[in-house]
């Protein structure tokens, strides 16, 4: 394993790279996976970032995380930016890290799954262009909308009060037909992100001809990441979201580990 560093704006990357070996020649390049943790957008939930990236990569995934700004530091469409950056240094990278260069996702958890969902949504309405377009999303749990289903703390910290931009980052109104293909899951029980934000934005990419995967799983709660002892949230009804999202992303980018 290599392990590195990298800023993207005011933000810091870390990457677990899988080696290159002679004797691995099916696996000199491979797909990766930028983890954005949630926390409202005033902080990075730990039991969200590591794990969640190291889960990947114990696949055969090339795993990044985002640190991405928070609190204050949050408007003014910061961590959008951030993120857009990360994918297209990790790109630009790709050779060198060994990567497929169109096979990188990007995965959110609740307030990360919103700026997870905010580039692929709007990807193409940024300065960078098509080099920071995902090709694929893991939204798991995502906050979604500034509507009626909203997450208050997480909107508020991202708008910064910002009525224009509450308005573009309700993201259920801005689902066009650049939105890459998406794997969802959120738990019926989710009492802090209501269900309903990740069935908006389902029904948005319904009507544009979206690929999508959603999962939702009965009862089970906000936070719960992997669902196991290892991140202090075991839920193990909830726990197969990561073995269902392997398979889809696997065959989505033609993975065999």
């Amino acid at each position: 394993m290599n392990i590195i560093r990298f800023n993207a704006h005011d933000a810091q990357v870390t990457g677990w790279l899988h080696e290159d070996h002679d004797r691995l020649s099916a696996h000199k390049t491979r797909p990766a996976v930028i983890v954005c943790a949630g926390g409202c957008y005033r902080r990075l939930s730990p039991r969200e970032k590591d794990p969640a990236a190291l889960a990947f990569f114990s696949i055969g995934y090339q795993a990044f995380l985002l640190e991405y700004s928070t609190e204050e530091k949050a408007g003014e469409l910061r961590p959008l930016r951030e993120l857009a950056e990360t994918v297209r240094h990790i790109r630009e990278l790709a050779n060198e890290w060994h990567i497929v260069p169109d096979r990188i996702a990007v995965m959110g958890f609740s307030a990360g799954g919103h700026l997870a969902a905010s580039l692929g949504v709007l990807w193409h309405e940024l300065a960078l262009g098509e080099i920071c377009r995902p090709d694929a999303l893991i939204l798991c749990y995502p906050v979604i909308t500034a509507g009626q289903f909203a997450h208050q703390e997480s909107i508020k910290f991202v708008t910064g009060g910002n009525l224009d931009l509450k308005n573009l980052l309700s993201l259920e109104n801005h689902v066009t037909d650049h939105m890459p293909p998406t794997f969802i899951w959120h738990c019926m029980g989710d009492k802090d992100v209501p269900v309903e934000n990740s069935m908006l934005l389902l029904s948005a990419m319904r009507r544009a001809g979206i690929p999508c995967e959603c999962h939702l799983f009965e009862g089970g709660s906000h936070g719960i990441s992997l669902c196991n002892q290892e991140v202090e949230t075991p839920y193990p009804d909830c726990a197969p979201w990561l073995d269902l999202c392997r398979t889809w992303l696997n065959r989505r980018f033609m993975f065999v580990p």
